[in-house]
């Protein structure tokens, strides 16, 4: 699998998994009905934040990453990131390769922490993969997502010191 830089043309093969994933309200805080074109702009940042995609030996876009700074001014200093994989290459440790991306791209940055805002506390496979890549969660807010089968469950906020 090779991890690179997204690029415009890299969007017709985001986009399906982008639209599946948002649309089943399970673990983005995103519209529920996100467009394409807002989707896209939302997505695919512009630097210094960055956009990555994950490609298997054929070409197939896997997966993706958005990097970023977290806050702006004096919480600059701390970098977050957003992954979605295609359901279709799930299991096969394309988020593990796009999240340890990220938290070398953040240290080789200068970053000296990653916190993600968000993380639905259902989404099991994306907790326990960042706890193994060293994040903690800090709090959770109750309530804080409306899953559209379990109802109200809590959002943590995780971190990670690089």
């Amino acid at each position: 699998m090779l991890i690179r830089e997204a690029t415009i043309s890299d969007w017709p093969a985001i986009w399906p998994f982008f639209h599946e994933i948002v649309a089943a309200g399970e673990t983005f805080t995103y519209p529920l009905d996100l467009g394409e074109e807002d989707a896209g702009e939302w997505w695919l940042v512009k630097s210094p934040s960055r956009v990555v995609v994950a490609v298997a030996d054929d070409g197939t876009v896997q997966g993706t990453a958005k990097m970023n700074r977290n806050h702006m001014g004096n919480g600059s200093h701390i970098a977050s990131a957003s992954y979605m994989v295609d359901p279709r290459h799930a299991g096969r440790g394309v988020g593990r390769a796009l999240c340890q991306y990220t938290i070398d791209w953040a240290r080789t940055a200068g970053f000296r922490a990653m916190q993600f805002n968000a993380v639905v506390e259902t989404n099991v496979a994306a907790v326990g993969l960042y706890r193994s890549l060293g994040f903690e969660v800090l709090g959770t807010l109750p309530e804080g997502f409306n899953h559209p089968k379990h109802g109200f469950v809590g959002v943590h906020i995780m971190h990670r010191p690089l």
